[in-house]
């Protein structure tokens, strides 16, 4: 190192991976963060990152974008993925909600995932359901055009309340029949289907 030099650091997998807002009253440039162009797909609670790292290893020509407001998670997804060599996949640390609506530039993501979001069982709390009209609206704005939301619960009375929504607002989506692709399983979905429990599935495709 040359004489009078600054002292290289060392990045951490988060650093790399990791996207930690100095603000949030800016809108992410999505080809900024992959430096690409490919398609984006977005994994709404990402949690430890299980899902999220098998997708974009599986899918290397499209990009994943984690949203995870828990600092630990994040580290997590982002370790894995380093150790893992997958470099089209990035994590925001950030609450799901305000994400969608001010932070995703309209007409941008290919697809979003929302699966077993917490459904608030108790009757007091359902107004804290992630799944109301104006964050469908939000999801409807981001998506580019035939781009489409895959939704799993195994709630069946928040499934049903989805449905009454979406119902009312046919004009935003068209439900199509689901197909797996060759998309890796939650951990919840891996849980609930070693106990034979009901997995509620939707597939909207926006309507332009």
């Amino acid at each position: 190192m040359e004489a009078g030099s600054a002292p290289e650091t060392k990045q951490s997998p988060e650093d790399i991976l990791g996207i930690f807002p100095t603000t949030i009253l800016e809108q992410l440039s999505l080809p900024a963060l992959f430096g690409n162009d490919h398609p984006v797909e977005i994994d709404l609670g990402s949690g430890p990152g299980s899902f999220l790292v098998e997708a974009a290893e599986r899918f290397p020509e499209r990009n994943f974008l984690g949203v995870e407001r828990l600092l630990g998670r994040v580290r997590k997804t982002c370790r894995k993925a380093w150790h893992r060599g997958i470099g089209n996949l990035r994590v925001l640390r950030l609450e799901i909600d305000y994400t969608v609506r001010y932070l995703i530039p309209s007409n941008s993501i290919a697809r979003f995932h929302l699966y077993f979001p917490d459904p608030w069982p108790k009757r007091r709390h359902a107004t804290r359901r992630i799944a109301d009209a104006e964050f469908l609206e939000a999801l409807w704005g981001a998506l580019i055009d035939s781009g489409e939301v895959w939704i799993k619960t195994d709630h069946r009375e928040y499934f049903e309340q989805i449905e009454r929504l979406l119902a009312r607002s046919e004009h935003q989506f068209v439900s199509i029949e689901w197909s797996d692709e060759p998309y890796p399983a939650t951990d919840f979905e891996t849980e609930f289907l070693e106990r034979n429990l009901p997995i509620y599935r939707l597939r909207l495709r926006k309507r332009t």
